[in-house]
């Protein structure tokens, strides 16, 4: 099974910056992309950035200009590094990642969500 692990959350006042880092570990033969996603309370879940294995990679339009996504393929950890941090920016931050294990089979897993806060 593939693990994920969130890191880098916390409080930041408005206008602050936090960087977020998701490691993946487990029987990994490859990982073909990796992104963030947000949770506000009383809100669906939604994809802030994603990335591919060739680097490819896409925004909210929300996040666009402020969120920069990055991956490091030789340690499968993915990066969301966040600026110009606003109040509506405050949810849980999940981790998720998708490829292949070790057999051939697929897989797709979700880390255990980061709390990001921003206010003053």
């Amino acid at each position: 099974q593939v693990q994920l692990v969130e890191s880098g959350g916390g409080l930041v006042q408005p206008g602050g910056s936090l960087r977020l880092s998701c490691v993946a570990s487990g029987s990994i033969f490859s990982i073909y992309a990796m992104g963030w996603y947000r949770q506000a309370p009383g809100k669906q879940r939604e994809l802030v950035a994603g990335i591919t294995s060739g680097g490819s990679t896409n925004y909210a339009d929300s996040v666009k200009g402020r969120f920069t996504i990055s991956r490091d393929n030789a340690k499968n950890t993915v990066y969301l590094q966040m600026n110009s941090l606003k109040p509506e920016d405050t949810a849980v931050y999940y981790c998720n990642a998708r490829g292949i294990v070790a057999g051939d089979s697929d897989f797709g897993s979700w880390g255990q969500g980061t709390q990001v806060t921003v206010s003053s």
